[in-house]
């Protein structure tokens, strides 16, 4: 198996049916990728650990996705050059309004980029865009991809 690329960290275990459709793109385009599930506010050395040695372990993008607070995508964006999407959750409070505000009011010099809230779908195809800018073969992959949607 191909070492992973990207990087999936998300807060709560209870994330992880809103982040499927993100690992099926992943897949789809054959690009290898690992999950973490870790809370920015319940196990902040560990995030950042993770997202500190994401560049050493070959990562070359991260998708963070977390609710309410959401202030997952900005702490792993403060330990990694590497780019972040975030991905908003739809939270019971406030319909994912929480999420999306926490993750789109990022300071200066520390940018995430964030999709719709449970966009993980355009999450994994923005992350396979991004690698798609140093690599041709992904990048036809996205070709092909947005070319099957016209014909759909």
């Amino acid at each position: 198996m191909d070492a992973p690329i990207v990087g999936i960290i998300m807060g709560s275990e209870s994330d992880m049916p809103a982040m499927e459709p993100c690992m099926a793109q992943l897949d789809e385009f054959g690009i290898p990728y690992e999950v973490k599930v870790a809370s920015a506010h319940r196990k902040p050395s560990e995030v950042h650990a993770w997202a500190e040695m994401a560049d050493d372990n070959g990562m070359k993008v991260i998708i963070a996705a977390a609710g309410k607070a959401a202030h997952l995508g900005g702490v792993v964006a403060a330990y990694t050059p590497l780019p972040v999407i975030a991905v908003p959750m739809k939270t019971s409070d406030l319909g994912g309004l929480d999420s999306l505000l926490s993750m789109v009011q990022m300071p200066s010099g520390v940018p995430v980029a964030c999709v719709a809230i449970n966009g993980a779908k355009n999450a994994a195809i923005l992350a396979a865009q991004i690698l798609g800018t140093g690599d041709d073969a992904m990048r036809e992959k996205i070709v092909a991809f947005k070319a099957a949607m016209e014909e759909a």
